[in-house]
Formats: C-alpha cells, structure tokens, sequence
C-alpha cells in the first residue's frame, strides 16, 4: 500500500523538479538581456557567470569523484575536448547571439538540439532517419523561421548575426551530446558534467584575461547580482533539478515536460523585458513544440 502511494507522489515529484528545472534554465537568457542594459558585452558577462559558477561545478566534479578509479590520460583529453566545444564555446555564442536578438527566438532555436543531434548521427554515423523525424523537424523550423522572419523585419541584419551565433551554440552543444555518450556511461553524468564545465569556467576566465584589460571587470552592481543569479539559480540549480527529475519520471518524460522552458521565456521576456507578444511569435512557439513533440514521439 505504501509503495503504491509512494509512486504517484514520485512522479508528481519528478515532474515539478523537471517543470522548475526547464523554467530556471530559460531565465538565463532574461537575466543575460537585462545585464546587456548595464553596457556590459558578452566576454565580461559570461566571465563573471563562470567566475560565481566554478566553485559549484569543481565540488560537483569532487563530490561525484569519491571512491571512483583517477582518470586515464585520454579521459583528460576527452572532458577538456568536451568543455570547450560543449559548454565553453556554445555558452559563449549563446550570450553574444543573446546582443542582438530576443530571448523568445533564442529559445525557441536552441529548442531545437535534439534535431541537431539526430542529423549529426546521420553525417557523422549514418543513422537513419525516420519519415516521423522528418515530419516534426519540418513544423519545428517552420516555426522558427515564421519568428525569424518577424524579427529580421525589424532588426535587419543584426537579428541575422544574432540567430547565426546562436544557432552555432545549438550545434555546438548538439557534438558534445553525441560524444559524450560514452563517457558518461563510463565516468557517470554528474561526474562528466562537473568536469567538463569546470573545464569551460576556466577557458571563459582565460578569454577575458587575453581579450579584456583588467578594468573591463569594473561594471556595475546590478551586472554582479544578475550573475550571481545566472551561475546558481539559472545554471548549477536547474542541473541538480532536470538530474532528480530523471531519476524518478525518466529521460522520456523529463524531456517532454522542458517543453514549459520556451513558454516560460516568451512569457518572461513579455513580462521582464517588455518583448512583444505577437500573432508571428505565438504561431512559431506552437509549431516549434508540436514539432519537437512529433520529434521525440517518433525517436522513441
């Protein structure tokens, strides 16, 4: 009797932890607009976000090393490869993609990734691709399109540069998604996970001190605070959360419910930010989640 109460009440558990994690994980970009309006760029801005993030990853990587086997030279090799092409370089055109277009088609383009990883299997594995694969990636950039078409009227080449950069992050964290399978079946998840981003924090630290003169980090209070936040309750706080979540609903339906992580942005980015709320943006949102949800139907 109890375990058969037990197992509603973990479900229900698994998906508010899942439902939480999708939502804090969009904030980041609204938290990255509003400290855009405080003259900040986009080397400054992740350095501080790694700056307050790295003590949070490095005791993560620490605490899920306990007791294990120390890694092989090629383990190295492997997380540092990861943390610079999976989290380092696609954090970093996330935020400078983040200048120039809005929160709700940043999004809605990094919602994307999971079409991404299915096309890089097909060039670099030739996995085949189902017909059902096809239908929902054909809705989900329908929609982006119809968003980005509304934008680029608006904002000309600028929404351009700003969708390329923060497509290439999609990409980006797309390749370490199918090269990390096998270490995290061999290091675990969190272990890789707290690696890999310690492996970025540094490389996002490193870029500041070769680009950036010292007196680049004096920016305002309102620039900490909005980082503080980022690197806890919108990067290392969403992690723990979508991990507990899987643990007890499973990747399957953890996945579907971080569908709510696009509505909870545009609906941020309307409320926070004062972004328009219009016909284009609500008809792409629809075609983008009906896409993905055709999508990860058909890959499952």
């Amino acid at each position: 009797m109890e375990t058969a109460q037990a197992a509603p009440k973990s479900i229900a558990t698994g998906l508010l932890l899942a439902s939480f994690g999708a939502i804090a994980f969009s904030g980041k970009a609204i938290i990255v607009k509003l400290a855009y309006r405080h003259g900040v760029d986009a080397v400054t801005l992740i350095m501080y976000r790694m700056l307050f993030a790295l003590p949070i990853f490095a005791l993560m990587a620490w605490w899920a090393s306990r007791g294990k086997p120390p890694l092989s030279r090629k383990d190295w090799l492997g997380i540092v490869w990861l943390g610079v092409t999976g989290y380092y370089l696609a954090s970093f055109l996330d935020f400078a993609g983040l200048a120039y277009i809005s929160a709700s088609l940043e999004r809605l383009i990094l919602y994307l990734n999971p079409t991404l990883v299915l096309l890089l299997g097909l060039v670099l594995y030739q996995r085949r691709i189902a017909p059902a694969h096809l239908i929902g990636m054909a809705i989900s950039y329908a929609g982006v399109a119809l968003v980005f078409g509304h934008e680029i009227t608006l904002q000309g080449s600028e929404a351009a540069w700003g969708a390329l950069l923060v497509f290439g992050s999609a990409i980006s964290y797309a390749l370490y998604l199918v090269y990390s399978g096998e270490m995290v079946r061999r290091l675990g998840s969190i272990r890789l996970v707290g690696l890999a981003t310690t492996v970025a924090c540094l490389c996002c630290l490193l870029q500041f001190a070769l680009l950036r003169p010292l007196s680049a980090a004096v920016v305002a209070p309102e620039v900490i605070w909005l980082s503080v936040l980022n690197a806890t309750l919108c990067t290392a706080v969403p992690v723990l959360m979508v991990m507990m979540a899987i643990e007890r609903i499973g990747a399957s339906l953890a996945a579907q419910t971080g569908m709510i992580g696009p509505l909870s942005t545009i609906l941020m980015g309307v409320v926070i930010l004062g972004e328009p709320f219009t016909a284009w943006v609500a008809a792409g949102t629809v075609l983008v989640i009906a896409g993905i949800f055709v999508f990860t139907r058909a890959a499952r």
